[in-house]
């Protein structure tokens, strides 16, 4: 770095140096030859890209205007008209160069101190002069950086991308391009693929140069103009040729930026079509589909029937109530979604500046908004009919229930009142009892009937029924009463056809042993069981012990299958007549009292009586309360109410 800074110094103070006559014109005509072979290759990049031949020398080439006129075509992008394709005379070539040169003055090209008689005559420095014109006009003309134009902006702009660069210092065009190094920068800074800047030998001048210049040429289309000598081998490097071989570089590099820009702008233009074609597809296929599911489900709502049942209403009501909560919300969404979707395509299209979007027919918001409108109509149907069908269904189970509860009610309060009514011999009466009592299943079966009714009614929370004032509870009540009342009047009957048969007991007898068969028989089956029949026969002053009790009970229960009434009739009428006398009585009394006129609880009990013989004893015998205020039992004068006084 060092070296080339010496170099580029020792250059320098040379052109401040006094220079010599020849030294000058040696110079100049250096730089007329370095301008010739640029400006003629430069010429040629122009006439090479429309399929003419290449020139070999500007003043041969173009003496006779034909070439000029050409690239005058070219440059001008337009036809000059007829002219002399292949002159002979001096006239025809002043001619054709006439036509080229004022063409070049109607494009606002000022030309100095040149006529065609130079050109024509070879005069290279007014030739050289008229080329840099051109270039200037078409080539450097239209370089702007920052305000800059022509040469001001082109180098301002080489200096801009070479700043990061700190071996190169663009401060003209000429000796800051000696070495090659502001070339390679300004490929390096826009296709750092091309050429790996760091990796270079900063002292190689030729090498760098030479790089640049193929690089340049192979890789972005910019004619070599120059030779490596050229800008190496002179220590004033001729401003004009590097000028125009660096506007090569600006041209390239700034279509290559305008092709990326245009690129970008196509590519995000493209993007923002893809977008909005694909928010517009999707918005059309969501409003398809949220327009078809809202018709399908009207559709669906339309095709249902009711089957009748509070268990199908209520399944058409669960299914309409989750609707609401699901689907329906779900739509409520999505409509919002397609809206928010719709305005968003809008937007963007408006942002810039492109023309609205309409929707397909049937696909816009409004029809949307319609279609909605006509499913809350549809809904509001649906929920009526529900809940009609609902009232008319929870209506009909009244009304069902009440009929079955009302009839079944009449039959058994008729079934009661022939209960009561029947009279006439004791076999008459039990056969009207009977036929009643064949009449009680079917009673139990309809009941049955009308217990379902009601779980219909449960089942449906019907509470109220103004169609019947009775519950199914109320008639299994009454129900079991009427069912009592005919067991019970079988049992007095059949008691009173016994007692009427039984003529060795007198009538208060009968009515004594009777009343205590009913206290005893609990169940009220007209039967005792064996600790029932023991309560009994010891309340009439009869106590067995265990074993006797035993051969007692199971002997009557294989004479009449069960100690009935008329059962125990017959064992107390064997032990009166067999074992027990009234006097055996009195005198089984008097003992228990210890020779006292009557007996008190805790006597009943010291004789280890049974407990209910005992409660029964107590309701039965007459009593009178001591000073202390305890009752005493007066046996004497029960017995004498039970047994007649003659048969004492």
């Amino acid at each position: 770095m060092d070296s080339y800074n010496s170099n580029r110094a020792s250059w320098a103070s040379g052109l401040l140096s006094p220079l010599s006559p020849t030294i000058i014109e040696s110079l100049e005509a250096r730089s007329r030859d370095v301008q010739e072979r640029t400006f003629c290759k430069w010429l040629n990049t122009k006439l090479e890209a429309h399929g003419y031949p290449p020139m070999t020398s500007l003043v041969k080439d173009l003496s006779d205007g034909v070439r000029l006129i050409q690239l005058m075509e070219i440059m001008g992008d337009t036809s000059l008209g007829r002219y002399n394709k292949a002159p002979k005379m001096r006239v025809q070539k002043a001619e054709n160069v006439n036509k080229a040169l004022e063409f070049i003055t109607s494009r606002g090209v000022k030309l100095t101190n040149i006529g065609p008689e130079d050109i024509i005559d070879g005069n290279l420095k007014l030739i050289l002069g008229m080329i840099w014109t051109l270039i200037l006009r078409f080539t450097i003309a239209d370089i702007s950086e920052e305000g800059l134009s022509a040469k001001e902006g082109l180098l301002l702009w080489c200096q801009r991308k070479t700043e990061p660069y700190k071996e190169v210092d663009v401060q003209d065009f000429s000796l800051s391009w000696s070495d090659g190094l502001a070339l390679c920068a300004l490929i390096h800074c826009h296709r750092p693929d091309l050429i790996d800047y760091d990796k270079l030998d900063k002292t190689d001048r030729h090498g760098n140069t030479r790089l640049a210049f193929q690089v340049a040429q192979e890789h972005l289309g910019i004619p070599q103009l120059l030779e490596v000598a050229d800008l190496c081998d002179t220590q004033h490097p001729d401003e004009r040729s590097v000028m125009t071989y660096v506007a090569g570089y600006f041209h390239a590099f700034s279509s290559m930026e305008q092709t990326e820009t245009v690129s970008r702008r196509i590519e995000k233009f493209a993007e923002l079509m893809q977008s909005v074609w694909t928010s517009r597809n999707d918005y059309e296929w969501r409003v398809r589909e949220l327009l078809r599911s809202m018709s399908d489900m009207r559709a669906n709502w339309a095709a249902k029937s009711f089957a009748g049942t509070y268990a199908d209403a209520r399944e058409h009501a669960a299914s309409f109530q989750t609707y609401k909560q699901t689907t329906k919300r779900s739509w409520v969404t999505e409509k919002q979604d397609v809206a928010t979707l719709f305005g968003n395509v809008q937007t963007k299209l408006k942002t810039y500046g492109l023309r609205e979007y309409v929707p397909p027919p049937g696909l816009s918001l409004a029809d949307v908004d319609s279609a909605w409108n006509t499913l809350l109509k549809a809904e509001a149907e649906r929920s009526k009919a529900i809940n009609a069908e609902i009232r008319q269904i929870k209506e009909n189970l009244r009304r069902k229930f009440a009929d079955l509860a009302n009839d079944f009610e009449r039959r058994l309060r008729l079934i009661s009142t022939e209960l009561v009514s029947i009279e006439g011999p004791l076999e008459e009466q039990m056969e009207q009892v009977r036929e009643l009592q064949t009449r009680m299943p079917a009673l139990t079966d309809s009941l049955r009937v009308v217990a379902a009714a009601e779980d219909e009614c449960r089942d449906a929370n019907v509470d109220e029924n103004d169609y019947t004032v009775f519950t199914v509870e109320d008639l299994r009540f009454e129900l079991e009463l009427v069912s009592q009342s005919i067991t019970k009047k079988i049992a007095f009957i059949d008691n009173q056809i016994v007692s009427r048969n039984m003529t060795n007991l007198t009538p208060a007898q009968l009515e004594q042993f009777e009343s205590t068969f009913r206290y005893f028989d609990k169940d009220e089956s007209n039967t005792l069981n064996q600790s029932e029949m023991a309560a009994a026969l010891a309340s009439l002053g009869i106590v067995y012990s265990d074993e006797d009790m035993d051969l007692i009970y199971d002997q009557l229960v294989q004479d009449y299958g069960a100690v009935t009434f008329e059962a125990f009739i017959n064992l107390l009428v064997d032990i009166m007549e067999d074992q027990t006398s009234p006097a055996q009585l009195r005198e089984a009394f008097r003992g228990i009292a210890a020779d006292k006129p009557y007996v008190t609880e805790l006597d009943l009990r010291v004789a280890h009586l049974p407990a209910s013989a005992i409660e029964f004893l107590r309701q039965a015998m007459p009593s009178s309360a001591n000073g202390a205020g305890e009752p005493e039992y007066d046996y004497e004068r029960w017995l004498d109410e039970v047994f007649e006084q003659d048969g004492l």
